[in-house]
C-alpha cells in the first residue's frame, strides 16, 4: 500500500494537479518518509526525492539527509541508485556539501559502487570545479585516512582527464593553494601523488611554475638540516624528494641546492647510509641521483670545496695498481673495479668540473694529480679488457637476441664502460677537457644504438660521440628490474649493476611538518 502511495504522490507533484502548496508539500514528505520503508519504497524514494528536490527548498536539508540514508543502506543496489542521483542535489550552495559527501563515499569496498561515486564526482566537477574541489580538499585535510588516501588518488587520476574549459587558471590556482596546505602533513606516498598532481597543471609548465614546485620539494627534503645517514626514514625522505625534483630541473630551473646538499652531507657519509629497502644498493642509488642532477647545477657558493669532496670520493672507487713482488702481481691484492659507481662519480665530476676547469691543474697538488692519473690509467686498462670481452659476447647479436635478460645487462655494461672510457680520455687531455657528452647508462637506449652494438665494433670514442646528454623526461625514470652482471673472474673483474628504486611510502615518525605519520581520525559519517 505504501508503494502505491508514493506513486500517487509522485503523480500529484509531477503533474502539478490543482491542489494547494501544502498538499504538494505533504506529498513530498510522504516520498521522503519512503526511506523508512522496505526495499521497494526505498528504490522509489531514491528516484523521486532528487526528482522534486528543487521544488521544495524549505525541505532541502530533510531531502538531502533522506538521500544520504539511502546511500548507506545495507542493500547495495539501493545504495548505487541513491549515489547515482546525488549529483541532482548539487546546485548552488549545496554543491560543496554533495562533493564532501561523495568524497566520503569513496571509502566503499564495492568496486561498482566506487565507480558510481567517481562518476558522480566527475559529473559535478564539470558543473562547478572549484566547489567540487572544496569538498574533496575538505576531506583530504580533515577526513579519515582511507577517505584522504582515495581522494588524493582520485585527483591524481581524474584531473588530467578534465577538459580545458573546466580546468581554468582559477581552478588550477585553487588546486595549488590547497595542495600546499596538504603538503604540511603527508606520508611518502601522498607526497609523490601530490607532486605529480601539481606537475600536471598547465600553470606549472612555465619556468616560474616549475621553480615553485622545486621550492615545495626543497621544503619537504629538509635540506636545511644535516642528514643522519643511519636513519632510514631520513634517507628515504631525501631519495623521494630528489626523485620528485629530478624531472623539474632544466637549464633554467637549477638543481644547485640538491647537488650542494649531496656533496656536503651525503657523500661524506656514503658508506654509512642506511637503506630504506633491504635489496637496494643505497650508495649506488645516491650516486645515480647525483649524476642525473649534476648537468642542471647552477652557480655554487662552495664549488671548489664540493668539487674536492666529489674528487676524493671518486678516488675511493678508483684503486691504485696492485703492488708487484718479484715481477708479479701480489696474490689476493687485485682490486675490484666498481664500474657503476665510477660512472656516476666521474660523470658528476666531469659536469661540475666544467665550472672550474683549472681544478686539476691549480687546485690540487702535483703529487695528487700524478696519483689520480695513475688510477685513471689503471682503470682504463681494465676497461679495455672488459670492453673487449663484452663486444665478443655481443658480436653478431641483433633483434630478439639482444632482448634476453643476460644480453640486455651486457648492453648496459658496455654502455657503462664506454661512458667511463670517454670521460677518462677527456681528463687525460693536457689541460683536462670537459667537452665530451655521454648518456648515462641507465637512461633509455635508442633502438638504433642497441642494434648497432652487436653489429659494429665501435671504439669508445665512436660510442661517446653518438651519445648526447638528453633533457630529463617529465615523468620519473622507470627501473623495473634489478640487473646485476658479474663479469668473468680475473684481474679486472667487477660487478656492474643497474639497481631499481622508487619506493612510494613507508615514511614513519611523529606527526608534524612533512612526511609525518598521520594520526587516526574519527570514524563514521560526518556529513
Amino acid at each position: 500500500m505504501y508503494v502505491y502511495n508514493i506513486y500517487i504522490y509522485n503523480i500529484v507533484i509531477d503533474d502539478k494537479l490543482n491542489f494547494s502548496d501544502n498538499i504538494h508539500k505533504d506529498a513530498y514528505q510522504v516520498i521522503l518518509d519512503g526511506v523508512k520503508g522496505g526495499p521497494k519504497e526505498k528504490r522509489l524514494a531514491a528516484q523521486f526525492i532528487p526528482k522534486f528536490f528543487s521544488s521544495f527548498p524549505e525541505l532541502a536539508d530533510a531531502a538531502i539527509n533522506a538521500q544520504l540514508d539511502l546511500c548507506e543502506d545495507e542493500d547495495v543496489s539501493i545504495r548505487r541508485q541513491a549515489i547515482k542521483e546525488l549529483p541532482r542535489f548539487a546546485a548552488g550552495e549545496n554543491l560543496p556539501r554533495v562533493a564532501d559527501i561523495l568524497t566520503q563515499l569513496l571509502q566503499t569496498d564495492d568496486s561498482a559502487e566506487f565507480n558510481q561515486v567517481s562518476t558522480a564526482l566527475i559529473s559535478i566537477f564539470k558543473i562547478d570545479a572549484k566547489g567540487t574541489l572544496g569538498g574533496l580538499f575538505s576531506q583530504i585535510l580533515q577526513g579519515e585516512d582511507i577517505v584522504r588516501e582515495r581522494a588524493i588518488k582520485f585527483l591524481s587520476t581524474k584531473l588530467k582527464t578534465m577538459p580545458d574549459d573546466t580546468m581554468t587558471k582559477e581552478v588550477e590556482d585553487y588546486i595549488f593553494i590547497e595542495t600546499k596546505k596538504v603538503l604540511e602533513d603527508v606520508t611518502g606516498e601522498e607526497f609523490v601523488l601530490l607532486v605529480r598532481i601539481l606537475s600536471g597543471l598547465k600553470i606549472m609548465q612555465t619556468v616560474s611554475g616549475r621553480q615553485q614546485l622545486v621550492e615545495l620539494v626543497v621544503e619537504q627534503a629538509f635540506l636545511e638540516q644535516v642528514l643522519n645517514p643511519t636513519d632510514a626514514d631520513s634517507v628515504d625522505r631525501l631519495l623521494q624528494c630528489t626523485r620528485q625534483a629530478l624531472p623539474l630541473f632544466s637549464k633554467n630551473v637549477h638543481s644547485t641546492r640538491f647537488v650542494t646538499y649531496f656533496c656536503e652531507f651525503v657523500l661524506p657519509s656514503l658508506s654509512l647510509l642506511t637503506s630504506p629497502v633491504a635489496e637496494l644498493d643505497i650508495q649506488l642509488e645516491v650516486l645515480k641521483l647525483l649524476a642525473e642532477m649534476s648537468p642542471y647545477c647552477g652557480d655554487m657558493d662552495k664549488l671548489e670545496v664540493n668539487l674536492n669532496m666529489l674528487f676524493e670520493k671518486l678516488l675511493e672507487f678508483m684503486p691504485l695498481p696492485p703492488e708487484e713482488e718479484n715481477g708479479e702481481n701480489a696474490a689476493n691484492e687485485e682490486p675490484k673495479l666498481q664500474f657503476s659507481y665510477v660512472e656516476c662519480l666521474l660523470f658528476s665530476f666531469h659536469q661540475l668540473g666544467k665550472k672550474l676547469p683549472d681544478f686539476l691543474i691549480d687546485k690540487i697538488s702535483a703529487e695528487k694529480l700524478k696519483d689520480f692519473k695513475i688510477r685513471l690509467q689503471y682503470f682504463a686498462r681494465g676497461l679495455q679488457v672488459y670492453i673487449r670481452q663484452l663486444r665478443v659476447a655481443l658480436q653478431g647479436k641483433t633483434g630478439d637476441a639482444l632482448k634476453t635478460e643476460e644480453n640486455k645487462i651486457k648492453v648496459v655494461a658496455l654502455k657503462i664502460t664506454n661512458n667511463i672510457n670517454v670521460l677518462i680520455k677527456d681528463l687525460f687531455h693536457n689541460p683536462p677537457s670537459y667537452k665530451s657528452t655521454v648518456t648515462l647508462s641507465w637512461k633509455p637506449v635508442q633502438k638504433t644504438e642497441a642494434a648497432s652494438i652487436g653489429q659494429k665494433r665501435q671504439s669508445g670514442e665512436d660510442i661517446g660521440a653518438t651519445a648526447t646528454t638528453k633533457k630529463l623526461p617529465t615523468n620519473l625514470p622507470r627501473r623495473n628490474a634489478r640487473q646485476i652482471y658479474n663479469p668473468p673472474s680475473g684481474k679486472y673483474s667487477a660487478s656492474i649493476g643497474n639497481f631499481p628504486y622508487e619506493q612510494q611510502g613507508g615514511f614513519r615518525g611523529g606527526r608534524g611538518r612533512g612526511f609525518g605519520g598521520r594520526g587516526n581520525r574519527s570514524r563514521g559519517r560526518i556529513y
